[in-house]
């Protein structure tokens, strides 16, 4: 079995900070940019960020398809904050000059933007994550929701009566930016489950 590497979507947001905690768990990464930067990985995480931008440099650079057929090969994904608004089935809060938000659709989740308030807003917070032996300090910046949750979706924490981190087969999506502390366990948790063969697409 390869030892895997995880591909970090690397065109706006705190892609390096993610990649940073994977390198220091000694995981081999990729910067992705465009769609051929998916061959040979097993992971692929969709950072924090601004995620009608995300969106739009998605489009410019051809990868909604990409990504879709990596994950369909057998590929694991992990969204971040705006990564997890990209995962997300439904999309709320979107500014209307934008119209309806573009999104991968393979997290059957509403996902509500912007439901903790504006960056001033920002807080941390010590996180009870299924999983984890103790809680983990979970940093919020104009974090979103998942104001529903479909059936076979699990829920790994949640911030009062809001779901913040949930799961559904080989998709993962927290509201929060683990990126942003020195606590790599939920980067290990996502290495753990790509160790497996490596996907092709």
């Amino acid at each position: 079995m390869s030892a895997p590497r995880i591909g970090v979507l690397a065109l706006q947001g705190a892609f390096r900070e993610h990649r940073q905690r994977l390198e220091s768990l000694g995981v081999a990464v990729t910067e992705v940019r465009l769609g051929s930067d998916l061959h040979g990985l097993s992971g692929l995480i969709l950072p924090g960020g601004e995620s009608t931008t995300m969106a739009r440099l998605m489009t410019e650079y051809a990868l909604w398809e990409p990504v879709r057929a990596f994950h369909a090969a057998g590929g694991h994904l992990w969204g971040t904050c705006a990564g997890a608004i990209l995962l997300s089935r439904e999309v709320q809060g979107a500014p209307p000059q934008f119209g309806r938000q573009d999104s991968l659709n393979l997290l059957d989740v509403t996902v509500q933007r912007n439901a903790f308030g504006r960056q001033i807003d920002s807080f941390t917070t010590d996180l009870p994550v299924r999983g984890l032996n103790n809680g983990f300090a979970a940093v919020f910046i104009r974090a979103p929701a998942f104001t529903r949750v479909g059936e076979g979706v699990e829920v790994l924490a949640s911030y009062g009566e809001q779901a913040v981190m949930v799961r559904s087969g080989r998709v993962t999506a927290t509201a929060f930016h683990p990126e942003l502390t020195p606590d790599v366990r939920l980067h290990a948790m996502f290495a753990g489950q790509c160790a497996a063969p490596v996907v092709t697409v």
